[in-house]
Formats: structure tokens, C-alpha cells, sequence
């Protein structure tokens, strides 16, 4: 009888043990992310779900990344990073270090570091990087 109850706790602790782990991988490892707009069509289109990683710190350009920008969580491509050169409202600049520039592949309805006064995307301020469909 007492190996029963046994075999009985080893059932319900491999189920909340396995959601455990799962739970600790989306706090530190993992982020699913949400794109409720079309501003990275066609690469990610609107209403996508995406699984970004918190782990890898480098950032080039080309990558798509999750940052927090005024309260909010965007998704945009990284298209310029530190010491680049880029254009913003008709002056030439370079990218402080420590920063990036971000546009969303969708340019007629992306709002991106174009449009913002403070263009630059302090590294810090990025979540994840997006592991691409």
C-alpha cells in the first residue's frame, strides 16, 4: 500500500516539477512576445507571436529585438549600432556607443527611431533578441 501512495506523489510532482522549469526558462531564458501591429511586415506579420531570447547581449545590425521604448515593449530591427553614422530628420549623426537605431521593416507604418527626439536605443533597454520564424 505505502509503494502506491509513493508512485501517487511521483505522478503529481513530475507534471508541477516540469512546469516549474518551464516557468523559471520564461523568467530568465526565454520572452514570447506579441506584434499587434503591421510595422515588421513582411518579416513578422500583424497578431504574431514570437520567442525572443534574453541571453544573448550582442546585438548587430540586422537583428530583430524586443526593447522597452516609452513604457512599451517594441519589436524592430536593429539598422544601425554604435559608432554607424545614420540620418535622422535630415541631420547626419553617429550612434553613440552603447546604443542602436531601430527601424521596422514595414517603413510606411513603423514607428521607429525616425520619429522619435531621442532616436538611440540604449542597449539596456533591450529585452530579447527575436529567434525568427
Amino acid at each position: 500500500m505505502k509503494k502506491k501512495i509513493k508512485s501517487n506523489r511521483a505522478h503529481c510532482l513530475l507534471p508541477i516539477a516540469a512546469a516549474l522549469i518551464v516557468l523559471l526558462l520564461f523568467r530568465t531564458v526565454f520572452l514570447l512576445g506579441y506584434v499587434p501591429t503591421a510595422s515588421m511586415e513582411p518579416t513578422l506579420k500583424a497578431g504574431s507571436l514570437v520567442l525572443g531570447n534574453r541571453l544573448d547581449r550582442r546585438f548587430e545590425v540586422g537583428d530583430v529585438v524586443i526593447f522597452q521604448h516609452d513604457g512599451q515593449l517594441l519589436v524592430k530591427r536593429i539598422a544601425a549600432v554604435e559608432g554607424d553614422i545614420v540620418t535622422h530628420k535630415g541631420v547626419g549623426i553617429a550612434v553613440p556607443a552603447g546604443t542602436c537605431y531601430v527601424l521596422g521593416d514595414n517603413a510606411e507604418d513603423s514607428y521607429d527611431s525616425r520619429y522619435w527626439d531621442e532616436p538611440f536605443v540604449p542597449e539596456s533597454a533591450i529585452v530579447a533578441k527575436v529567434w525568427l520564424p
